[in-house]
């Protein structure tokens, strides 16, 4: 009753998913070089205009209270030729004038185009305005919280699109003909990402956690029946060399479920993980009572006007600084610079006293106190300051700050911190079963152990192999179950 039980679960669950299945290892080689269409955060910065603040006539507190926001959310950068202060995420996304106070109501579109054209460098008659937005497209699912969009031809060989904001006035999103294509092929398929599906992100979130779950069950009755039904001794004299009952395509798929059966199951089980089902493990982002802790409290800028804005900009010397962000460290507010490049392009100033000139970072031992006050009355094991990534804080592209320090905790969820000295905040937390999840995900899923991943092509050719191992033993299953099918309707039909 079980075996029959076993061959059934797997036989029916094999004809519903194995094109799906068969699917997500095609396109899951085609997602390790062609990634979801993105607008990085160094292109932006490298297309910015440098901030003038001669015209600032508004405080960051100031220009919060109009936005309904916190002035640590704010940036201070340029629309045209104008100060503006924008709002981030979490908050609701909005602009203030930074010269005259004014809320942005609306870019338009003949300010879309302006906001296209100082991006692209390019004359506004290559342009073609193609739409406004007020429902995400394919591309921009994840950027809800800034419709309406106004998307824009750029009229290059690469079929260029922008996205632009109208609540805040800056490109959120750049794609290509080729990028369209690829995430097509990729990631689209993959996550099943279509528009009207995601659009619906409780629906689709379940919808691939259980479809995750249907994979789980079907290659471990697989590996399961497959095991039982390998049998050389018995098989060898009925046929020659072979351990398998089975012909043609179902006998490549008992061999190759037999070889890449596990890693099919631990691809589906670390895909199914991606999506944190049910919530079985923490988040990175640290508390709020840590964060506080770190920052001293309640936002302090009602002090800071904008005559402290201009001195800090002009603390930070002649470099060409970009954007401003305002941070709060152990009670006192600062001044952030930004160049728009990665790496040493950060610049902090005390913004109740800019006269004290600018500084790279504040200091190691300040950072340390900061890290024990995260969590007080909590002993620690140890710090440490990384001045490369570890396995648990790291950036594949090589964007996220360093040095951190990292602090580990002897609570009983062992705690680890990461603190920016340059940002003045906690950049990650880790705890164990999120650091359990970064093995059964990333390293499972991807393959992304530090003694492979940084091998290419070794990982590369790895991945590929098994992908294709995956693929193999999906695919081999497709005309036998679309056989079985047809004659099973048949036979219904018949009755």
């Amino acid at each position: 009753m079980l075996l029959r039980l076993l061959v059934h679960t797997h036989r029916w669950l094999g004809i519903a998913c194995g094109l799906l299945f068969a699917m997500w290892f095609v396109t899951g080689i085609v997602m390790m070089y062609a990634p979801m269409p993105s607008l990085s955060g160094l292109e932006r910065g490298s297309r910015l205009p440098a901030l003038d603040v001669s015209s600032l006539s508004l405080g960051p507190e100031e220009a919060a209270g109009v936005a309904g926001a916190s002035p640590l959310s704010l940036r201070l950068g340029m629309l045209g030729d104008r100060p503006i202060y924008r709002v981030d995420p979490p908050s609701t996304p909005a602009a203030v004038f930074a010269d005259s106070g004014e809320l942005l109501e609306g870019l338009g579109r003949e300010g879309a185009v302006a906001v296209a054209e100082a991006f692209v460098r390019t004359p506004s008659n290559a342009l073609e305005y193609d739409a406004l937005l007020t429902a995400p497209d394919q591309w921009t699912l994840q950027s809800r919280a800034l419709l309406p969009l106004h998307r824009l031809r750029v009229g290059d060989p690469a079929d260029t699109e922008l996205y632009v904001s109208d609540r805040t006035g800056e490109i959120v999103m750049k794609t290509t003909r080729s990028g369209r294509r690829l995430a097509y092929g990729g990631a689209v398929l993959h996550w099943l990402y279509f528009t009207p599906f995601r659009a619906r992100a409780e629906l689709w979130a379940q919808v691939i956690i259980w479809l995750s779950v249907i994979g789980c069950v079907l290659t471990l009755s697989g590996l399961a029946w497959g095991v039982i039904r390998y049998s050389p001794g018995r098989n060898r004299l009925r046929e020659a060399l072979s351990g398998s009952p089975y012909t043609g395509l179902l006998r490549w798929h008992h061999y190759t479920g037999l070889v890449f059966g596990l890693f099919t199951f631990t691809w589906i089980l670390s895909g199914g993980l991606s999506m944190d089902p049910w919530g079985w493990h923490p988040g990175t982002a640290p508390t709020r009572a840590q964060q506080e802790a770190v920052l001293g409290g309640a936002a302090q800028f009602g002090a800071v006007s904008d005559s402290h804005v201009r001195r800090s900009v002009a603390a930070m010397g002649r470099g060409e600084i970009k954007e401003l962000s305002f941070l709060q460290f152990r009670g006192e507010p600062f001044v952030l610079g930004w160049s728009g490049s990665a790496g040493a392009d950060r610049i902090l100033v005390s913004a109740d006293d800019p006269d004290r000139g600018a500084f790279l970072a504040f200091e190691e031992r300040v950072v340390e106190s900061a890290a024990r006050s995260a969590m007080p009355g909590v002993g620690i094991t140890d710090m440490a300051w990384l001045g490369e990534y570890d396995a648990y804080y790291y950036d594949r592209d090589q964007v996220s700050p360093l040095p951190v320090l990292r602090a580990r905790f002897e609570d009983p969820r062992r705690t680890w911190l990461y603190l920016d000295p340059v940002g003045g905040r906690i950049v990650r937390k880790e705890e164990r079963l999120t650091r359990l999840n970064r093995w059964l995900y990333h390293g499972l899923h991807s393959l992304d152990f530090p003694f492979l991943h940084s091998r290419r092509p070794l990982w590369d050719l790895v991945m590929i192999g098994l992908c294709l191992g995956g693929l193999v033993v999906s695919a081999t299953t497709l005309v036998p179950g679309w056989r079985r099918l047809r004659r099973k309707l048949s036979g219904q039909a018949r009755k």
